[in-house]
């Protein structure tokens, strides 16, 4: 493989520090290319680190396959560039195969970047510590706001103020205020239903500050919990603790899953966990590795995840209780400072 075209704009900006929404970064033995357009003449300019900036006034691609073809015939050699298949539509390739032209071979690459993007270096868990500090002390606002009759949009469009308020780029994915029934829905983002008198409220948030995700899931309780309801809180932050636990460089995220699975399993609720235990965060919300069953990827130090367990009752409840964690040189250390005893309200 001669080249290697990276035009998922994460990937674009971690090798060469672009931030804008259009661009495509060439790589080669020889160099490194970056094709943007004429808005982003003077911010390309200033970000580009370790590479030749091009500004075409075509779409960046384009200009990146127009170079190719200029490169390939000073070259009067056959040239295979690589594409990140998992970003590439087909029709995109079929586009860029045509503007090639003979003498070239796309070939789709997986996970090149993303294999690097998953150890962090020492700025990026910096980046990542502020991120994860302004997350938690927007939590301690937040729930200070939770109350019965109160909507669940409106504790959420709050938090994402003060977010912005406290320097955020933007929220790390749809803010999730999920209430009563609704909190045992996993994903359930915050609606126009008012919070109940009783019952578990799951607050899953995070923001973006300097590029860099954070991830943190708390699950408070209106009114007093029953004994079922407490039981159920302490199995889900016992599986949490199990899991974070067994987060130590050389062990498999597939066993850090099993850790609390076995829990669940324990206390009768495992077939109430439905999704994964967590996932590698950094410039996006969701990268690997992922912490999930039958996974076999070795946890190295650097890497940041999340330990999300939950449990989820059809038209009861559900609870999920959400840390980022850095895997260290001798284990690992829980970055996210919440407390996770059960507040109720």
């Amino acid at each position: 493989m001669e080249g290697l075209l990276v035009t998922h704009l994460p990937n674009v900006r971690y090798l060469c520090g672009f931030t804008g929404s259009s661009g495509v970064l060439l790589l080669t033995e020889e160099r490194s290319v970056f094709f943007s357009d004429g808005r982003y003449i003077a911010q390309a300019k200033e970000e580009v680190r370790n590479a030749r900036v091009v500004i075409g006034r075509k779409a960046a691609l384009v200009s990146a396959a127009e170079w190719l073809v200029a490169l390939r015939a000073a070259r009067r050699r056959g040239f295979v560039v690589g594409i990140e298949g998992e970003y590439f539509t087909v029709a995109a390739r079929a586009r860029l195969a045509k503007m090639l032209g003979l003498g070239f071979r796309v070939k789709a690459t997986s996970a090149l970047v993303e294999q690097m993007r998953m150890v962090k270096d020492s700025d990026e868990i910096k980046l990542i510590r502020a991120a994860v500090q302004m997350g938690a002390g927007l939590f301690d606002i937040t729930v200070n706001r939770i109350r019965a009759g109160v909507r669940e949009r409106d504790v959420a469009t709050e938090l994402e103020y003060d977010a912005r308020e406290s320097g955020a780029e933007q929220m790390s994915f749809q803010t999730i205020i999920a209430s009563g029934e609704r909190s045992a829905l996993p994903h359930g983002v915050a609606s126009a239903a008012k919070i109940p008198a009783k019952g578990f409220v799951v607050c899953d948030f995070g923001v973006i500050l300097a590029g860099y995700c954070s991830d943190m899931t708390r699950t408070v309780h209106v009114g007093q919990p029953g004994r079922e309801a407490r039981r159920a809180y302490e199995a889900v932050r016992e599986a949490q603790q199990a899991a974070i636990n067994a987060v130590k460089p050389g062990a498999t995220v597939g066993k850090v899953d099993d850790a609390a699975r076995k829990v669940l399993r324990r206390h009768n609720l495992a077939k109430y966990f439905t999704h994964s235990t967590g996932h590698g965060v950094g410039l996006e919300i969701h990268e690997a590795p992922r912490i999930a069953a039958g996974q076999t990827e070795v946890l190295q130090p650097g890497m940041v995840i999340t330990i999300e367990p939950g449990v989820y009752i059809p038209r009861m409840w559900g609870i999920r209780i959400e840390d980022m964690v850095l895997v260290t040189e001798t284990g690992c250390e829980v970055l996210t400072p919440t407390t996770k005893e059960l507040i109720t309200i």
